[in-house]
């Protein structure tokens, strides 16, 4: 498991903060977005047709990464992200032994909540039919949404200096660094990928008010706009598996960032150097406020 830390890489690592995370990885563009809820979220998508024509869909697991009205964005573990439409026929309840016990409204299915979504499907459209979830991941996607759960205070001051996007690196030590690559114009991670994140997240556990901050990148082959939208979907899939797999809570995640081909590790004129390129940076962070308290 590869571990970096030199000036260069922490410098050009703040600097990242600064870039928002595209969402390059939106559903097809069909229609204007709705415009209730944060104006920060963008969930696409056709309009939803008649339901008594609809058929069993596929079963979906992964991230509520966004949400707007009648609509969750769902991001799955390898990266995709797709529109599901809810109403008041959606079925929602937490997992495990007595789920019928614990039946929910929509209102819980919030941002950053792991679901399991079964569907109704007509054409390309898709309509959750039941949504399931942890009760403990509610708990803490609740407390991501409210920010007055006790357990952030540990956290407080260094979440908020580090998405305050400041580029002073001498406010931050960054405590690690492990790389995990990828097979040319794929965002699938191998199980040696795996094993190292689940890894990192552990060793960072350990880590007094540790942050992540994941960083995607590609090699050089292919165009500018497709290797941005590869190390972002890179990115993606490393955020889904730390959180769903390895357990890395969502509130000490940073925003992930895609770079595509910028700051190589080696150079690009060898299948080598294009192999160690083709990776996502998972960086612990903390702030030096409170590095040691």
């Amino acid at each position: 498991m590869p571990m970096i830390s030199t000036p260069r890489a922490a410098c050009a690592l703040i600097a990242l903060m600064a870039v928002p995370f595209s969402a390059s990885l939106a559903a097809p563009q069909q229609e204007p977005p709705q415009q209730t809820g944060s104006p920060a979220i963008v969930v696409q998508g056709e309009a939803l047709p008649d339901t008594s024509a609809m058929t069993k869909g596929p079963e979906i697991k992964g991230i509520i990464s966004a949400r707007q009205a009648d609509r969750i964005k769902v991001v799955t573990p390898d990266g995709q992200s797709t529109v599901v439409f809810i109403n008041e026929a959606t079925e929602v309840k937490t997992g495990g032994l007595f789920a019928s016990r614990n039946k929910q409204g929509t209102a819980a299915l919030l941002s950053g909540l792991p679901v399991s979504v079964k569907t109704m499907q007509a054409g390309s459209v898709l309509l959750a039919s039941q949504v399931t979830f942890r009760n403990n991941d509610l708990k803490t996607a609740t407390m991501i949404r409210t920010g007055t759960a006790e357990r952030f205070a540990e956290q407080a001051a260094a979440t908020e200096a580090l998405r305050g996007r400041m580029g002073d690196i001498d406010k931050y030590n960054i405590k690690s660094t492990t790389n995990v690559n990828f097979d040319t114009g794929k965002a699938v991670l191998s199980e040696e990928a795996r094993a190292s994140l689940c890894a990192a997240a552990s060793q960072a556990e350990s880590v007094d008010n540790a942050l992540m901050l994941v960083v995607g990148y590609t090699d050089s082959v292919g165009d500018e706009a497709y290797n941005q939208r590869l190390s972002e979907k890179r990115a993606a899939s490393v955020i889904n598996y730390l959180q769903q797999v390895c357990r890395w809570k969502p509130y000490r995640m940073l925003t992930p960032t895609g770079m595509a081909e910028a700051d190589p590790l080696a150079s690009n004129d060898t299948p080598e150097g294009k192999a160690q390129n083709r990776r996502v940076s998972v960086n612990v962070l903390v702030s030096k406020s409170v590095d040691g308290m």
